[in-house]
């Protein structure tokens, strides 16, 4: 196989279970429920597209070979592959550890989860490895959840130190890696069990379907999310699987300029008086910026900014005109929203501002467009 992900990822037919006769450079779409048995001829035998579909399997054998695991599905939504990892590893009063600056989905879900069966949640700052040691030592805990950059706190979680404190307990370790991606940030390298990410986001990177994936570290475990994948149908159609394919290998190119383009615009934004705060891990101002360049090969294009006050960051979302007003990020159209009111609106004021969040604090993810156009369109927008 290829040496360089560019390369791998440029030749996604070489992950086909098998060769398409007709040589075909995108492996052809098996928008189909049911195949006949009794027409199977290759070694491995479909039957139903729940369970298996050779268009699904030539992006999850990709996703395993470049997050180095040994199974993958691909869910038909991004928080699907955080509800299959809840639903691979927890039980009735399971106990769970999660970074407290987490996806406002995921915080959600772990609402529903601790209701309906009974799950014990325990949020930490993940920063703190002592009290992170301390909640481990002291509970029963199953799994240890955290993205990382976090979303929208933007902190940068030193997976490998946190991997080694979760296994001395031995509890299963997962890591979000949606803003990273596998372009950047390795988490099953890094020492976690499970990687699990939104190919909504930046891996499709056109903003045309909603869909996730999870890898998993071991053979077991791969066969495990594989078998309640299938029992909760968790698994993405095929026809979605092509959209996220047509994006996957432009990922590298477009985390460059995404990445570029918001560091641009945090540097502008920094200068401005009406900003009391930017907090972008490519900035030299970040906390863990020295982390966030040994962890991760890009930064990605999402970044907060403080505005001095809830009404003038409101007056700026309403008056820009190339920035839209979206959740969501890692697509070719530049976004903006406020967090508490939009993707953490799941959140309290209390909980908002323990991650960080001020009632003023946007979310920007920079998009493809012209740099210069941006910043301009945030000049006339605070006038």
């Amino acid at each position: 196989m290829y040496k360089n992900i560019e390369t791998v990822l440029s030749h996604m037919t070489k992950f086909a279970p098998f060769e398409d006769s007709a040589g075909a450079s995108h492996f052809p779409i098996y928008n189909t429920g049911t195949f006949d048995l009794k027409k199977q001829k290759g070694e491995k035998i479909y039957d139903y597209t729940r369970s298996d579909n050779p268009t699904r399997e030539v992006l999850e054998n990709l996703f395993a070979h470049v997050e180095g695991g040994k199974g993958c599905v691909c869910t038909h939504t991004g928080i699907a592959s955080v509800a299959l990892l809840f639903e691979t590893v927890l039980k009735a009063n399971s106990h769970i550890l999660v970074e407290a600056d987490c996806y406002g989905g995921t915080f959600r879900l772990l609402k529903v989860f601790k209701e309906k069966y009974d799950i014990t949640v325990h949020f930490a700052n993940f920063l703190d490895f002592e009290k992170l040691e301390d909640i481990l030592k002291n509970n029963p805990i199953d799994l240890v959840l955290c993205e990382s950059p976090t979303n929208p706190g933007l902190k940068i979680i030193d997976l490998e130190k946190v991997a080694k404190i979760v296994h001395k307990y031995e509890s299963l370790f997962a890591v979000d890696n949606s803003l990273a991606t596998f372009i950047s940030q390795k988490p099953l390298e890094l020492g976690a069990d499970f990687s699990l990410f939104s190919t909504t986001k930046y891996v499709s990177g056109h903003g045309a379907v909603v869909a996730g994936a999870i890898v998993a570290k071991t053979q077991e475990l791969a066969e495990q999310i594989h078998y309640y994948a299938n029992a909760h149908g968790r698994s993405q159609n095929p026809m979605d699987v092509y959209l996220i394919s047509l994006g996957v290998p432009t990922l590298k190119v477009r985390m460059i300029e995404h990445q570029n383009s918001s560091l641009e615009i945090a540097k502008f934004l920094e200068e401005q008086s009406y900003i009391t705060k930017v907090t972008h891990p490519g900035l030299k101002t970040h906390p863990q910026y020295e982390l966030a360049k040994k962890q991760m090969k890009y930064i990605p294009g999402v970044f907060c900014a403080d505005f001095s006050s809830l009404e003038l960051a409101e007056k700026f979302i309403q008056n820009t005109k190339i920035f839209g007003e979206k959740c969501s990020f890692g697509s070719p159209d530049s976004r903006v929203e406020i967090p508490a009111k939009i993707s953490h609106a799941s959140f309290s004021k209390e909980e908002l501002e323990a991650i960080g969040i001020a009632e003023g604090t946007v979310r920007f993810s920079i998009g493809l467009e012209n740099v210069e156009d941006l910043i301009e369109d945030i000049k006339q927008a605070v006038i």
